[in-house]
């Protein structure tokens, strides 16, 4: 039988030619393939699944959980393509495959101005969007009261109907490396990461910044911690409330968050001892605070000439949750506060170091960038902000790339380390999930596995 294999993509795919590359397959292989409409985002997109085999048990992969991380879209094309051509991962492990293409339409179309290229640092953050915390699809809101987002909703149908052995949600990091959460212990999967990053040159996140109070399982595989309600700081900066992830742990679903980077720094995978945390950790804190000082004197002048843009409160959410939040940080990484914290920062390697660098320079541009996206669609700078919001931009783009050596990784290798992280995490929890059904218990195995497929 010939396989239907989609042309290969060396561009991050739009919405749109998501839904017609899924179609097209499905009308070259209609009895293997199957594509159907699960809901309906806010603004009135389709949200499709595509699902692949005919098997009893069921595989889950959320792509476009974030609005600016679109190689997931990438990888679930090259996902299906692998799944048709194996029997091995449909027919013979009696699985079915549900791909949804992308869990955030209308945010994903916000980012349709980048998204063919260039793929320069400052292309991506001048029209880089991301909705405020709230309304971020992967999360659940809190309260009794609290009512979830139509694309919310679609996703804990789809885990409610299908009760998957195993979810796959595909984010990207901007800039950085590439790492795993579980919310199980798969053993093995380091291994695996390891060999595949090696494989194709993906530097490895091992402090990453999301993960640094968490458990970790393995060398840039972290476990995330069962959900607790907290504020919006620690919600922004941990995950730390009920989310998305957990919701099938009552099926016995194992998620796994598998993060691809799209600039990669080589420093993100240094696990020596730092040569002076303090005063690493001394200068991060300072240069967070001097620019969300300077950020936040660029949203007084300009905010009260946003007053008339269309959809400006929604528009404005992340603006103020990045500033909300990025006092608190510097507060919490500064060492002068740390040692009287209720809660230290843990022993720290060169690598968690990087990743702190990075992650309070990405507050800022991603600051810079919103703004600058604003005052452009407002269609007039009274205040002359935009100069100042280029020159914040360009320095701090400079700043990735001249001092954290900060590399463009082609979107086709993205996808390619996504795909075959997201294939041994399959083959890791089928195994033991098989093992568990078979001894009638919950419970995850550490028997050995096969080699990793498709190496």
């Amino acid at each position: 039988m010939e396989v239907c294999v989609l042309p290969p993509l060396l561009r991050y795919p739009s919405v749109d030619e998501l839904a017609s590359r899924a179609a097209a397959l499905v009308a070259d292989r209609p009895r293997d393939a199957r594509l159907r409409r699960v809901g309906t985002s806010r603004a009135g997109t389709p949200m499709w699944l595509l699902s692949i085999g005919h098997g009893a048990r069921h595989a889950l992969v959320v792509a476009g959980p974030h609005a600016n991380e679109p190689v997931g879209g990438a990888t679930v094309l090259r996902l299906a393509d692998r799944v048709l051509a194996d029997a091995r991962l449909t027919e013979d492990a009696d699985v079915t495959w549900n791909l949804l293409l992308c869990l955030d339409p209308d945010g994903s179309r916000r980012n349709e101005g980048w998204l063919a290229g260039p793929y320069t640092l400052g292309h991506y953050f001048r029209n880089f969007f991301r909705p405020g915390f709230l309304e971020q699809p992967e999360w659940l809101p809190e309260g009794p009261d609290a009512v979830a987002l139509p694309e919310t909703r679609v996703l804990l149908g789809l885990q409610d109907e299908l009760r998957p052995f195993l979810q796959c949600s595909l984010h990207g990091v901007d800039v950085g490396g590439g790492f795993v959460e579980l919310t199980r212990d798969l053993p093995g999967l380091a291994q695996r990461v390891a060999h595949t990053a090696t494989r194709l040159g993906i530097p490895r996140e091992l402090g990453a910044y999301d993960t640094l109070y968490w458990p970790t399982l393995g060398p840039a595989v972290y476990r995330v911690p069962p959900p607790r309600r907290g504020d919006l700081a620690a919600a922004i900066t941990e995950a730390a409330v009920e989310s998305t992830w957990f919701h099938p742990h009552r099926h016995g679903t194992v998620t796994a968050i598998v993060e691809a980077p799209m600039w990669g720094v080589a420093a993100v995978q240094d696990g020596a001892p730092p040569a002076d945390r303090d005063a690493t950790l001394r200068a991060v804190s300072r240069t967070l605070r001097h620019d969300t000082v300077l950020l936040d004197a660029v949203l007084a002048r300009i905010r009260p000439q946003l007053a008339a843009t269309p959809d400006v409160a929604r528009l404005l959410a992340p603006i103020d949750d990045y500033l909300f939040v990025g006092p608190g940080l510097a507060h919490a990484w500064d060492p002068g506060t740390d040692a009287r914290s209720a809660r230290p920062l843990p022993p720290l390697s060169t690598a968690h170091l990087a990743a702190l660098r990075i992650a309070g320079r990405r507050l800022a541009l991603r600051t810079a960038g919103l703004l600058h996206r604003l005052l452009r669609g407002a269609g007039r700078d009274p205040a002359g902000a935009l100069p100042d919001l280029d020159r914040l931009i360009d320095t701090w783009c400079a700043d990735y790339q001249d001092n954290l050596g900060a590399r463009w990784i082609p979107v086709a290798r993205q996808a390619e380390y996504q795909t075959r992280v997201v294939l041994s995490a399959f083959e890791l929890a089928h195994r033991h999930a098989r093992v568990a059904a078979r001894s009638g218990e919950p419970g995850w195995g550490s028997e050995s596995v096969l080699p990793m497929h498709g190496e």
